[in-house]
This record gives structure tokens, C-alpha cells and sequence, in this order.
């Protein structure tokens, strides 16, 4: 089915047929009505697409996660999707799995779909193969009349025109470990070690200079396992464990998310000690399995869902305004707060 059967359906030109789809263009009301009952009658599907290039069809808005199961990624997602959908526009959903190809051939087909503008969520281990490739991505989806937003990660240079919109990570991780240090715990271990994450280097900062703020020199500073989630945070504690024969040298654990501290504190569990009676537990994230982990855990809230829908206002906002979208840097920064539970407790 094409638009020329539309057009010898409702007896006008193919010209007046492309005119009432778009709705661009001035028509007679009954050319229009006629048009609208062939497309009705033919089961006529426009091409989206087609659309989309001519610049004509809804926008899309692009959201490029490295899992679609995370629930930061989801919730971030979510708030893209329902700003989106509030403004008129489509919203897409991406994973990349951590695969720089998949990322890398997902931002090619937004260029190609002519995306109003791409979000890429989360840090990234930041080096200088990264920097020039997120500078490519910036670059040729400026070049198509689209913008690239980092959401969660900062930019790769201060020349690379892209949109950032920021959590406040370091002051988060500052905060949570200062309410330990303020309970008396002075032997504070961090574990999820992620060397050149710039999310997990950001809580390492945090971690340090609230130790400093409190006179604990570098000595302070402990850190252990690899990786965040909650396998490498029980295998790291258990390993830990084991090697200092169940009885640990540290009053508390700053886990660099809510799933870390949940595999710590089953490790521990598994090792005869209680939390927070024996060793006191905070994490980062606030996601769903804080509160019901027994007991309930101390972290940071990321402003995720705000992340996604201020994401959009602000690509948004600077594409009204008009300026020069494909040559400047803007950045943005939201803040952090900490939602205290039952997981620490002073020191004795």
C-alpha cells in the first residue's frame, strides 16, 4: 500500500495526500476529509520513518543504557520516557551490555533515525580512547541537527558539545561516611573498587575527603574487592574473612552500592557476625532491595527518576532557546541525600 492508492482512493493528487499526513501544509476541508476516510478505508500505515527524515513525523528521543534490567538504568529511563511522552515525543530504549561496538552502532542508528537527542546513562572507566570516541559521538550527532546527553557521567573535555546532567556522587559518598565517623567509627572499609569508573572514583573521593574533613590521614584510607553488585561484594567479604579469621579489623563497610552491601552483609551473616551489632553497613544507590534487607540499610538517594525527566527539559529548553547546540558544554548538577535505616550503630 502506498500513498498513490490513497490518492486514486480519494480521487486528489498525490500532492494533497502528502500535505494532509504531514499537516504542514494548508488543505480544503473536504480534500482533507476525503483523504482521512481513504487512509481509514486502505488501513493506510504512514511511514514513520520516512517521516522522521523529512522532518515532518514525532520526534525521537534516544536512551542508551548498559542494562535494561538495572534499577537505576530503568528508573532514569523511566523519567526520560514520561518527560518524553509528556512533551509529544517517542522514547527508545537501549542496552549495550558494556560492549563499545553495540554502543558505538546504537549511536549511529539515533543519527541515522535523526533522534532529537541521545542520552547515554551511567559512568563509564574513562581513558583516552573513550574521550575521543564520546567526542566522535558528540561531534556527528551535531552535524545532523541532534544533541548528545550525558546523564550520570561527565563529559569527556571541556570543548566536547554535550549536554551534562549530574548527580552530586562525591558529596553523596562525603555525607554517608560522615554520618559513620559521627557514630565513632574510625576503621571505615570501602569495598567495589572500580579502577577508572568515574562513578565509583567519585565515591572513593568522597570516602577520602570525608576522612580528612575528620583528621584520618591517608593510613584511613581502606579499600577492597573489585566490582559492584552482589556477588563481588559477598565474594569480597568473604574473602576478606577468611583472611583475618572471621574477625575483622574494621568497625564498618562503605559498600559502593545497595547490592555490594547486600552480598557483604550476607557474607558476614554466613561468618557469625551481625549487622550492626559487629560491624555497621552503608551502601549508595537507594534502590528497592534497601529497605528490605535485614536490617534495613543506610544509603544515598540518587535523584534517578528526576535524572531522566530534567534530561529532557533541559535538551528540550536549549533547543527552544536556539543557541548553538553543536559547538557548547552545558552542565547540570542535582544533589544527593541520605536516607538513614538500622544498618549502623555508634561504637561501643
Amino acid at each position: 500500500m502506498t500513498i498513490r492508492d490513497v490518492a486514486g482512493r480519494a480521487g486528489v493528487s498525490v500532492a494533497t495526500v502528502s500535505r494532509v499526513l504531514a499537516g504542514n501544509h494548508p488543505t480544503s476541508a473536504a480534500a482533507r476529509a476525503k483523504v482521512l476516510r481513504a487512509v481509514k478505508d486502505l488501513d493506510y500505515v504512514v511511514d514513520g520513518r520516512a517521516r522522521a527524515l523529512a522532518g515532518t513525523g514525532p520526534r525521537t528521543i534516544a536512551v542508551i543504557v548498559r542494562s535494561v534490567d538495572s534499577p537505576f538504568h530503568a528508573t532514569v529511563a523511566q523519567g526520560v520516557e514520561q518527560e518524553a511522552a509528556a512533551r509529544g515525543r517517542l522514547c527508545m530504549v537501549c542496552g549495550h551490555g558494556g560492549d563499545e561496538a553495540r554502543e558505538l552502532a546504537l549511536v549511529q542508528m539515533m543519527r541515522e533515525q535523526r533522534a532529537e537527542f541521545v542520552v547515554l546513562v551511567d559512568g563509564v572507566v574513562e581513558d583516552e580512547r573513550y574521550r575521543a570516541r564520546l567526542t566522535e559521538y558528540a561531534r556527528g550527532l551535531a552535524a545532523v541537527g541532534s544533541r548528545l546527553v550525558l546523564c550520570g557521567r561527565p563529559a569527556p573535555g571541556p570543548r566536547t558539545p554535550v549536554l551534562v546532567v549530574e548527580y552530586d556522587n562525591e558529596a553523596g559518598a562525603h555525607a554517608v561516611v560522615s554520618h559513620l565517623l559521627a557514630a565513632g567509627h574510625r576503621d571505615i572499609l570501602y569495598l567495589g573498587r572500580m579502577p577508572g569508573h568515574t562513578t565509583v572514583e567519585q565515591r572513593i573521593a568522597g570516602y577520602r575527603r570525608a576522612l580528612a574533613d575528620h583528621g584520618l590521614g591517608p593510613a584511613a584510607v581502606r579499600t577492597a574487592g573489585l566490582g559492584l553488585g552482589r556477588a563481588p561484594g559477598y565474594n569480597a567479604m568473604r574473602e576478606i574473612l577468611a583472611g583475618c579469621g572471621g574477625r575483622p579489623d574494621f568497625t564498618a563497610v562503605f559498600a559502593g552500592d545497595d547490592l555490594a552491601a547486600a552480598g557483604a552483609i550476607a557474607a558476614m551473616r554466613e561468618a557469625g557476625l551481625r549487622v550492626p551489632d559487629d560491624v555497621s553497613v552503608v551502601g549508595y544507590n537507594d534502590d528497592c532491595v534497601a529497605q528490605d534487607l535485614n536490617p534495613p540499610l543506610t544509603t544515598v538517594s540518587i535523584p534517578a527518576h528526576e535524572l531522566g525527566r530534567e534530561s529532557v527539559r533541559l535538551a528540550l529548553a536549549e533547543e527552544e532557546a536556539g543557541g548553538a547546540r553543536g559547538t557548547v558544554q552545558n552542565r547540570h548538577l542535582l544533589g544527593t541525600h541520605i536516607v538513614v535505616r538500622s544498618s549502623v550503630r555508634p561504637v561501643r
